[in-house]
């Protein structure tokens, strides 16, 4: 399954050259996850690469992957990475409730020009009961000058992306 980060994070249109490629390719043991981004040249977390709090401050791709439920008990994963090898890896027990945090992961990541790609192996512990939503975010820059990019849009006064209302149903 390929998902998008193809918008803004209230729905207008990126142009192609803007837009990240997520390969979601679940096997019984786990999910596969290949990214191909724009690398926007952003400084790497100061931590070296591997589980990184607080990564979301820096340029990465997010996935969240939620199972069924209302969202004061649903189960969602949220998994970031990052063009310089670092990710984060957290599990949710309703909207905002952590209940694991930096869950180790096979991840790696190299830069071409203006791109980066990734490819990472989630293990089936580390994800929601089925059927799945999903989302995917895109974060760079700082300050002002700060995007939040989506593959469905997440409208509101600001970015949020803890609403798997806003998720769309997996379709393999």
């Amino acid at each position: 399954m390929d998902l998008w980060i193809a918008r803004t994070w209230e729905g207008a249109e990126l142009p192609m050259a803007h837009r990240a490629r997520l390969a979601l390719v679940r096997q019984d043991s786990g999910l596969e996850l290949t990214v191909e981004a724009p690398f926007h040249g952003d400084p790497p977390p100061p931590a070296r690469p591997g589980p990184t709090d607080r990564l979301w401050e820096f340029e990465v791709v997010e996935l969240f992957l939620a199972g069924p439920g209302p969202a004061a008990a649903v189960r969602y994963t949220e998994i970031e990475l990052s063009p310089y090898g670092h990710h984060l890896v957290l599990r949710f027990l309703g909207v905002r409730n952590a209940i694991e945090r930096a869950l180790p992961l096979e991840f790696a990541a190299h830069r071409e020009g203006a791109r980066w790609h990734g490819r990472a192996w989630v293990p089936a512990t580390y994800l929601p009961p089925a059927p799945w939503r999903v989302n995917a975010y895109a974060l760079h820059g700082s300050g002002p000058a700060r995007r939040h990019l989506a593959a469905h849009p997440v409208p509101g006064p600001h970015p949020d992306f803890h609403r798997p209302e806003c998720f769309a149903p997996v379709e393999w």
